[in-house]
């Protein structure tokens, strides 16, 4: 479970920012939960405003924890992205730093890396409340703590370049302190961005493939009101007269080169089975609307991180996806019933009906909303709702779109004005568009 994140000299964070997920409202947890952290995390702002780049920053300290050891040259230097709008920036390191709690047990991991190499890294854990250094390293010198292996660790140090990360072969060794953090970047914070959307879609076919055996996706496909009645994959046989079935007369030259090469084959078909007045009508996965394809894409990824726990990243939650829809996916994350492991999901969105209600009860919790608003330097910072004191009646839907917590766009009129004063918004010619006009008509004459 993640506690907290900070970042500090990433893309346009300029300055340390930290996404605190711990709990401020006691009357707002979820009923018959003693979570640590809140299981669900909006984040709310104006398009540009560092949204994405908050996320990024996460998924770039987990690539580096997993991978480093892979990416990385020797003397190669590092890839990172510091703030470009502040000469001084550039040659100041970047900082990542995450809070866990990991099978009752906090850790806290970061580390702080410029162009060259790794500035500084360090792990501690707290079993018992109290601290416990696991290694502390500065430049190239790792010190090991107390109860490590020194002579393990030493043999670890020797081989790890000054641009690789000590922890992404440390997990390697024989101490097993370090592997719970590493597993967490490994394998429970799983992340899904704006280019994460395959089309047609091969999580969607997975999807679909994975019916029979995981029902509750065909539970929340019903659940959509998309009307939707079944769903799987079967094996066709792919020959001219299937081709035009599926494309008429727009099949793809390269699947015509194929059965030219190859012969008719056969293939897996997977199909959405929607309601009809004569019963069950199977349609192509390509012939859904990129909403339902969208929800086939997430389905598996949010049910599976609830089924196993762990930490969901979305950028941008609501794209192609209902409100309503896509409040019923972050309320599974706030009912015990639908979340046993306490699984976390954290969301960027530009949908500010998720401030609201549903069925009685707020969508997100006063300790849930976040919002990021980029100053006149170009530098974006994090803050919560719960700084701003909210009561827990007030309707925050409105206040934030009449612009009471910040976080939304400044719409300039200029460009409105400009297209007046071309005569644009009267149905008008100007004098310089009429001669334009005119001589082209000469021209074609």
């Amino acid at each position: 479970m993640l506690l907290s994140f900070r970042v500090a000299n990433h893309r346009s964070i300029r300055h340390e920012q930290q996404l605190n997920l711990h709990p401020v409202y006691d009357d707002d947890r979820p009923e018959d939960t003693a979570w640590s952290a809140v299981p669900v995390a909006g984040v709310f702002g104006a398009n540009a405003s560092g949204k994405s780049n908050l996320v990024d920053a996460l998924q770039y300290m987990a690539r580096m924890v997993v991978s480093s050891h892979r990416d990385a040259e020797p003397d190669g230097g590092i890839d990172r992205y510091p703030f470009l709008l502040d000469d001084q920036a550039k040659s100041e390191p970047s900082w990542f730093i995450v809070d866990l709690l990991l099978d009752g047990v906090r850790y806290t991991y970061g580390f702080g890396v410029d162009d060259d190499r790794v500035i500084e890294e360090w792990l501690a854990s707290y079993p018992k409340g109290k601290k416990r250094q696991l290694f502390s390293r500065e430049g190239d010198e790792v010190e090991p703590g107390a109860s490590q292996s020194s002579g393990q660790l030493a043999l670890v140090e020797s081989i790890t370049e000054s641009n690789v990360l000590f922890m992404s072969l440390a997990a390697r060794s024989k101490q097993q302190d370090f592997r719970p953090v590493y597993d967490w970047f490994a394998r429970q914070l799983q992340f899904r961005g704006t280019n994460d959307r395959r089309t047609p879609g091969l999580s969607a076919m997975r999807a679909l493939e994975d019916a029979d055996r995981y029902p509750e996706i065909m539970d929340l496909l019903r659940a959509a009101d998309l009307g939707i009645e079944g769903c799987g994959m079967e094996r066709v046989l792919m020959d001219e007269e299937a081709l035009r079935q599926r494309f008429g007369s727009r099949i793809p030259a390269r699947l015509l080169r194929e059965l030219e090469d190859e012969g008719p084959r056969e293939a897996l078909r997977p199909w959405v089975g929607h309601r009809g007045r004569s019963g069950m009508v199977q349609m192509d996965l390509h012939d859904e609307s990129a909403g339902t394809r969208t929800l086939l894409e997430q389905a598996p990824r949010f049910l599976g991180v609830l089924r196993r726990g762990g930490t969901y990243v979305v950028d941008e939650i609501d794209g192609s996806l209902h409100s309503l829809l896509t409040a019923r996916l972050i309320s599974l994350f706030q009912n015990p019933g639908t979340n046993p492991r306490g699984a976390q999901l954290i969301f960027t969105t530009h949908d500010p009906s998720l401030l609201g209600r549903r069925d009685g009860e707020d969508i997100l919790k006063r300790d849930q909303v976040w919002f990021v608003e980029k100053n006149e330097f170009g530098e974006s910072s994090l803050y919560s709702l719960a700084e701003f004191k909210p009561r827990k009646e007030e309707n925050r839907e409105r206040r934030y779109l009449g612009g009471s917590y910040g976080g939304v766009p400044f719409i300039d009129e200029s460009f409105t004005q400009a297209v007046l004063r071309r005569g644009g918004g009267t149905g008008q010619d100007t004098q310089a568009e009429r001669q334009a006009e005119g001589t082209q008509a000469k021209s074609r004459n």
